[in-house]
């Protein structure tokens, strides 16, 4: 059984559901961190990877491998409430060589973090979700202005184009695969028109993102990804940012039916952080 990018084996299933059984006032937090250990199941950092374990025990629930207990607390309200913060600001016509410096910022605190999901709400395609695994989002701003924001998360478990294009094993995908980091989010404000501003702004993130990475998770990421809908989008900033296209998806989605398209196609681009990077991802 495959949950959250790892494999369980039927006494993996019997060593969570005894930690369930041992103790019936255990949290289904303190359940996860229980399960990490005993499974040998850490970050690369050496922290605990608690959080896909909550995410993966939910899930085992729900195919019905082991019974959690109840949650203590109610989940909070997943929608993300729209304020006046993010209505439309000053309109830019400019092209990129004529706006004032840009400036990428991190998101960091909890009113930014808000902000940044609000944004992302109101006016991305794709709406707000939660990033899976380790993940940096940033602010853009020209001067004092927001102009754009981005977000990244953790790499697809599996796609043929990129793995062909890296050459790894199944074994070596499974122990690396933290290496790749998710464009997941990249949005450019609608009242934002300046031609070459996202290329721009994908070649400024590549060359910070990497030592923002090491100082937030203790190690470096070596390759970029992104999938681009087709065909609302054609990836030409992209393109225009060295980025290497590698080929489509098959538009099967990670529980659509074999053989039988259940959402829509993509491209799948990369950009390498290191020219080292499949000596790295193969080790």
């Amino acid at each position: 059984m495959r949950y959250c990018g790892r494999d369980f084996s039927d006494d993996d299933i019997k060593r969570i559901q005894s930690l369930i059984a041992e103790d019936a006032t255990r949290s289904r937090a303190e359940l996860s961190r229980l399960t990490c250990q005993a499974l040998a199941w850490y970050k690369p950092d050496g922290g605990l990877k608690d959080m896909s374990a909550r995410v993966a025990m939910l899930r085992m629930q729900e195919d019905g491998h082991i019974q959690l207990p109840a949650p203590r607390n109610k989940r909070p309200d997943p929608s993300v409430r729209i304020t006046s913060k993010t209505d439309q600001g000053e309109a830019i016509v400019l092209p990129v060589s004529r706006l004032s410096p840009l400036r990428l910022e991190r998101v960091k605190k909890k009113d930014q973090s808000r902000l940044w999901n609000e944004y992302i709400q109101r006016y991305h395609y794709l709406g707000h979700k939660l990033l899976p695994g380790a993940q940096l989002r940033y602010f853009v701003y020209a001067n004092n202005q927001l102009i754009a924001l981005l977000g990244f998360g953790a790499a697809a478990w599996q796609t043929a184009p990129r793995d062909n294009y890296i050459g790894w094993s199944h074994e070596q995908r499974q122990k690396n695969l933290h290496l790749i980091v998710n464009n997941a989010r990249f949005l450019i404000l609608p009242w934002i028109k300046s031609h070459n501003l996202a290329s721009k702004i994908l070649s400024m993130v590549a060359k910070v993102l990497p030592d923002h990475w090491q100082t937030q998770y203790g190690y470096r990421p070596v390759l970029l990804e992104t999938f681009v809908e087709k065909p609302r989008f054609k990836g030409t900033c992209y393109k225009a940012a060295n980025w290497v296209l590698l080929g489509q998806t098959k538009g099967r989605g990670k529980l659509g039916p074999s053989g039988k398209q259940s959402v829509p196609i993509k491209d799948l681009l990369v950009y390498p952080l290191s020219r080292h990077f499949r000596i790295l991802l193969m080790r």
